[in-house]
């Protein structure tokens, strides 16, 4: 298996991790990955990049099968309104494509939230940053290389 950037970065940092690695054609959504990995989808986390009205950009984590809820994500980080960026946006911004963005290794940091639902697993897992890789680690050790919130920033 081909090590991507976060792979790299979590291997200098020292942080230990399990690499998944699935088709590309066999997964497009988040839930399709969890299933074709054999895993729970609550354990499997998307990263999601937004705009708040103020011009700053947030990283939020939610599980693939829930949805981000924008009125508590624009609480959680102290803002009035934020939106998804737009899919055009990404790459330049993050260095990430749509279906491979991991909150580890982007061009900047940003403050990153995950739902707190997070803190219930001994491992979770993410985009390793390249569709078809994910990587599996604590949210201890996702802390040394992200500093991650947890919150509850999901749609009831």
């Amino acid at each position: 298996m081909e090590k991507t950037n976060v792979m790299r970065t979590l291997d200098r940092l020292k942080i230990t991790y399990t690499p998944h690695c699935y088709a590309a054609t066999e997964a497009i959504s988040g839930v399709e990955v969890a299933s074709v990995l054999g895993q729970d989808p609550a354990q499997v986390f998307k990263t999601l990049v937004t705009v708040a009205s103020s011009g700053a950009h947030y990283v939020f984590m939610v599980p693939v099968a829930e949805e981000l809820d924008l009125k508590k994500a624009a609480k959680a980080v102290g803002e009035k309104k934020i939106e998804m960026i737009k899919s055009k946006e990404l790459l330049p911004l993050t260095g990430y494509v749509h279906g491979g963005c991991s909150p580890i290794g982007m061009k900047k940091p940003f403050k990153t939230i995950i739902h707190k639902t997070a803190e219930s697993f001994e491992t979770i897992i993410f985009s390793a940053g390249k569709i078809g890789y994910q990587v599996q680690l604590s949210l201890v050790d996702l802390n040394k290389a992200v500093k991650v919130i947890g919150e509850d920033i999901i749609v009831d």
